[in-house]
């Protein structure tokens, strides 16, 4: 059984990276769904819904598949940290900051997710140590988001200092969630999948009665219902149990990079399925940030270095 503590500094492989791709498409697809979802539910009972009917979900393949989740009752207390740092502060901090913030800044804020964890995971972890190839690499990625957004970043500089702090909030926030996430070493990444949005389901559920009251909740419509359990089902349940698998598997900081790849996904399903036209600046911001994710991965920059360093000896030996 592969455990969040059995991670060590390596690169990640061609499986470690399909699922890192995987998890950006599915997050990126959660705009999708929320855009339709919020047009009929307030953001906070949105995410009480995202987060209970995933915790649900969760309860149930645990019951069906196994292992029990009785494993994980010695780290309930641990649960509501993780829950309080991956889910109601982020949450939280991003809606506050988005009332002042369009969504092409809150984006580029969040891309600086990486760069935390790896700052923080330097200081804090003996095993995901600081490399230049890495800090590069996440250091290109947010350039490349910022490209991306382009004109429209520039115009959304203007807002108020508080809301970007509260951006940068929910970014630090994500990236101390990973580095927690690590002390869950003896459960597989479904059982904390489960203990998250439990712990999630029982902060929340007070939260949204004392703010919205009981009336009212389930009155919206069929299709944002459908939108909700595709948000709650696909990209709740389903992304965190992957998400907890990168984090075993590949280290915090390498999960941390699917921020980076989640508005390349949100821009390129937003021009199949909504007609939405792809810009200059948004190609090119995708360039700098697939260059960022090769940097970090450093193979194919190994190799041409390696190709490089191999020509003059070639071209002596010829002589």
């Amino acid at each position: 059984m592969t455990t969040v503590a059995s991670v060590a500094q390596k690169a990640m492989g061609a499986k470690e990276w399909s699922q890192l791709l995987l998890l950006g498409a599915i997050w990126g697809g959660s705009f999708f769904f929320a855009r339709i979802a919020v047009a009929e539910i307030q953001p906070l009972v949105l995410v009480f819904f995202r987060v209970a009917i995933a915790a649900v979900a969760l309860q149930l393949y645990l019951a069906i598949r196994g292992p029990s989740f009785r494993i994980a009752f010695s780290y309930l207390g641990a649960f509501f940290g993780l829950a309080l740092l991956n889910n109601v502060i982020p949450f939280s901090l991003i809606f506050i900051g988005q009332t002042e913030l369009g969504a092409g800044l809150a984006s580029v804020l969040n891309a600086t997710t990486p760069f935390w964890t790896l700052v923080i995971a330097n200081f804090l972890t003996n095993d995901e140590k600081l490399t230049r190839n890495k800090l590069a690499g996440i250091l290109l990625g947010i350039a490349g988001t910022a490209v991306m957004i382009g004109p429209s970043l520039l115009h959304a500089m203007g807002g108020p200092l508080w809301a970007k702090l509260a951006l940068v909030g929910a970014s630090l926030s994500y990236a101390l969630a990973l580095i927690f996430a690590r002390r869950f070493r003896a459960l597989p990444p479904p059982v904390v999948a489960t203990g998250q949005m439990t712990a999630s389901t029982v902060i929340m559920t007070p939260v949204v009665l004392l703010l919205h009251g009981p009336s009212g909740l389930f009155s919206a419509s069929l299709p944002v219902w459908s939108a909700v359990l595709a948000l709650a089902l696909m990209s709740t349940a389903f992304a965190y149990i992957l998400f907890f698998n990168l984090v075993a598997k590949a280290g915090a900081t390498n999960a941390s990079l699917v921020t980076l790849i989640v508005p390349v996904s949100a821009t390129l399903l937003g021009a199949a399925f909504l007609d939405e036209r792809m810009e200059t600046l948004e190609m090119m911001g995708m360039m700098l940030i697939g260059f960022g994710l090769l940097t970090i991965d450093g193979r194919l920059l190994a190799g041409f270095r390696r190709k490089k360093a191999g020509n003059p000896s070639q071209f002596i030996h010829k002589c």
